[in-house]
């Protein structure tokens, strides 16, 4: 079994949903619960045809980090 991150964006329709690894892996629902169950969807009939393709599947297990930075200090130096 192979691990693949979901990064979820708020839009004004709902949610946008996204493979870390896989960005072409992209999809919609109008809440969370339902963007996660559709990426999965998009996610398995991507591995799908990329196995019928013979094409190299992207690794799964992206190290997702978040990078504190204090705006106000960046935007006067710049």
């Amino acid at each position: 079994m192979v691990a693949y991150t979901a990064k979820y964006l708020k839009i004004s329709s709902g949610y946008m949903g996204q493979i870390v690894e896989w960005p072409e892996v992209l999809t919609e629902g109008k809440d969370l619960d339902e963007c996660r169950e559709m990426l999965r969807d998009a996610l398995k009939e991507m591995l799908l045809a990329y196995t019928q393709l013979g094409k190299e599947i992207p690794l799964g297990n992206a190290l997702i980090e978040q990078l504190p930075v204090e705006v106000d200090r960046v935007c006067q130096t710049a």
